[in-house]
């Protein structure tokens, strides 16, 4: 989002997107070869993310909300 002024950015993941492995709340989307998505909570983000990150086309981090006031 280069160019974008910080409070025009908006969050991509909402309340309603849930984690694949626990169905919390989700704050990374992970982007996978052929249009293929995978959510995930910071938990299991952590938990995860080496081998994720290899595989990933794009992966969407927003877990820096968690401590947003």
């Amino acid at each position: 989002m280069t160019g974008v002024p910080l409070d025009e950015v908006q969050d991509i993941l909402t309340a309603d997107d849930r984690c694949d492995r626990c169905n919390a709340q989700a704050y990374v989307l992970v982007i996978l070869p052929e249009d293929m998505c995978l959510t995930f909570c910071s938990h299991h983000w952590n938990e995860h993310s080496d081998r994720l990150i290899e595989a990933a086309v794009d992966v969407i981090d927003e877990t820096d909300r968690l401590e947003r006031k």
